[in-house]
């Protein structure tokens, strides 16, 4: 048996602090839901769903109601599951109907032969095996309308097609367990970036990228600029450094290094092991993260790291 422990994060990026109360509102929201599920017996995969599900219900992260809007104006929603004693994985993208895509994500781990869905095909299986369909309207609040405009104002003023910097707003949530038979998941989600093209997918919700769980390894969740992080499939480097014998916290470390000194890139990354080793770090201004243990629940808005 094991102790269980529960790390979840909510994005990394320079968060103002005016956003910084909802944020923790958020994380304590997180854990208490997925240390629930652990406390009771369940398994990592139910854990990192149930932290996963809040905050896509929490308009304050990108992912699910809230998320950032595409160039059309609408929202496309990714998200990944993985099960680090089997190796299946689910994964759902380009969705724009699916309340809660982690759900969905679970579905396509446990009752399909694939790994992966995307657009109206992954939701009409979501909506076949039980999962919430809702109108793509219920996604988009004013806020976010606005900071849309803002943007397209910024990128027309700069000349810039691109404005990715470690100020952007990414608030993709992701969260990683350990449960009391020694088994690690790790999930996330995301709304992507603001502004992106229409059919964009991002880290978030592809194997390896953005989410990767091994029991042989650790369970691993990322956020930040997507591009750079899938050309290194740095999930799945994170892991295997611990794999090597090099301890989750500075594992994350490295991680962050390296998509920094490759590529440019910025981000955060939270990592697991089996034995409830866990490790945090960002090259971004801040990160909202979360753990809970049998000793105890923390949570914080974290200052940059690397």
């Amino acid at each position: 048996m094991s102790d269980p422990v529960l790390v979840v994060h909510g994005g990394a990026w320079a968060i103002p602090d005016e956003l910084v109360e909802a944020h923790l509102d958020g994380i304590e929201a997180a854990l208490a839901a997925g240390w629930r599920a652990l406390t009771a017996g369940a398994s990592a995969v139910e854990a990192v769903e149930q932290a996963v599900v809040v905050m896509e219900d929490d308009e304050a992260f990108d992912a699910g109601r809230g998320s950032f809007l595409n160039s059309d104006g609408r929202v496309q929603l990714d998200a990944l599951m993985m099960c680090g004693a089997t190796l299946r994985a689910g994964g759902v993208g380009c969705v724009e109907r699916i309340r809660n895509p982690i759900r969905a994500a679970r579905k396509v781990l446990e009752e399909s032969p694939h790994v992966y869905l995307v657009g109206p095909g992954a939701e009409r299986f979501a909506a076949e095996h039980g999962a919430d369909l809702c109108d793509n309207s219920e996604f988009i609040i004013p806020r976010e309308v606005e900071r849309l405009r803002e943007y397209r104002q910024k990128a027309a003023s700069e000349r810039s097609e691109h404005l990715f910097s470690a100020a952007q707003d990414v608030d993709t949530v992701g969260a990683v367990a350990l449960d009391r038979a020694g088994s690690l998941a790790a999930a996330t989600s995301t709304g992507g970036t603001l502004n992106k093209t229409p059919g964009r997918v991002g880290d978030s919700s592809l194997i390896g990228c953005g989410c990767y769980a091994d029991n042989q390894t650790a369970a691993v969740s990322t956020t930040g600029w997507g591009e750079p992080i899938m050309k290194l499939v740095l999930g799945k480097w994170a892991s295997d450094r611990v794999g090597t014998g090099v301890a989750p916290a500075q594992a994350a470390a490295d991680a962050i290094a390296h998509l920094k000194n490759r590529l440019g890139g910025h981000g955060g990354i939270i990592l697991l092991d089996s034995r409830g080793r866990s490790g945090i770090a960002h090259n971004t201004p801040r990160m909202a993260w979360g753990m809970a243990t049998p000793a105890g629940r923390e949570k914080g808005i974290q200052r940059a790291t690397g």
